[in-house]
């Protein structure tokens, strides 16, 4: 990935009010430098994070694990993951409950937390899968 070229976003979490997105700026070997981009009327941040291809991979295990808790109608469970895994660099809370809720972490740095809830429609996970497809295909992961 060229370091001129437009930024990819592996995620976009969207319900048309507010989003939280995961933008690839650039890639050093194995490891892919991003963003994470939240906006919303109340707060529009961007902080930084990094991954590799095999976090990329997780991501798809992720979207597996909301859709089999999704599937679940036992209301009184809520699915959490994290992703990339917390650790040394900003990284997302996924909350599969109603709504939906993408924590916003910059644990090694400020240390805020931001939570988005996020009223996302029926096919978002079919959208979020092919957006994942294409970027592993793009970046040859």
């Amino acid at each position: 990935m060229a370091e001129s070229a437009e930024p990819l976003e592996l995620i976009r979490l969207d319900d048309g009010g507010q989003s939280v997105a995961v933008r690839v700026l650039s890639r050093q070997g194995d490891y892919y430098d991003a963003e994470i981009v939240i906006a919303s009327d109340f707060v529009n941040a961007t902080v930084r994070t990094g991954f590799d291809a095999e976090d990329i991979q997780e991501w798809g295990s992720l979207l597996d694990a909301v859709e089999e808790a999704d599937a679940d109608q036992d209301e009184d469970l809520v699915f959490a993951g994290d992703w990339p895994y917390e650790g040394g660099t900003a990284y997302l809370t996924f909350v599969a409950d109603d709504p939906y809720v993408v924590e916003v972490h910059d644990a090694p740095g400020t240390q805020i937390c931001v939570r988005v809830p996020l009223d996302l429609s029926g096919d978002w996970i079919a959208e979020a899968r092919e957006r994942h497809a294409d970027v592993r295909r793009t970046l040859g992961v």
